[in-house]
């Protein structure tokens, strides 16, 4: 699991620590994830992103973040680029998996925790379609099965169903 132990990947970017520190967004990062969830939230493309609705776990209020949707053996995916400490996860456990996804229409959801033992093949799609969210993961493009194997556990996966 992702910690304070254990540093992003992507902070060995320069460009990327004005992104992202210590497995959180920075300011920056929070305005960009903004613009994305808006732009994907109408519908524009990439056909792979969208806005992740889901109600915050101490305000209550609806929280939107731009994510990046998986598909491996017809099955719709959300991988946690950031881990267990993200915030989308923590209000995701929070409401027992209830969510809406925005790409154009609003679709309500319920989310799927994936067992770790299930994750390698989501989490390889995941690195291999993202290009922001592939920079905190520890293994490029095309890396065997079996590496992913070893990382799936720190990644958080769900399984989009419908609600």
């Amino acid at each position: 699991m992702p910690d304070s132990a254990q540093t992003d990947p992507a902070e060995r970017s320069a460009v990327m620590r004005l992104f992202y520190r210590g497995w959180h967004p920075t300011r920056l990062g929070r305005g960009v994830n903004r613009f994305w969830c808006w732009w994907s939230g109408l519908g524009l493309p990439p056909r792979l992103m969208a806005a992740l609705e889901v109600r915050g776990r101490a305000s209550g209020r609806r929280r939107s973040t731009a994510v990046v949707i998986a598909t491996v053996e017809d099955n719709r995916y959300l991988v946690s680029m950031l881990g267990h400490q993200s915030e989308w996860v923590k209000n995701v456990e929070a409401a027992q998996g209830d969510a809406v996804i925005r790409h154009g229409r609003r679709h309500r959801v319920h989310l799927v925790v994936v067992p770790p033992e299930e994750r390698a093949p989501i989490v390889r799609e995941y690195v291999r379609i993202a290009p922001g969210g592939r920079r905190h993961f520890p293994l490029p493009v095309g890396a065997p099965l079996s590496e992913f194997e070893a990382i799936a556990d720190r990644y958080p996966v769900y399984r989009i169903d419908p609600a």
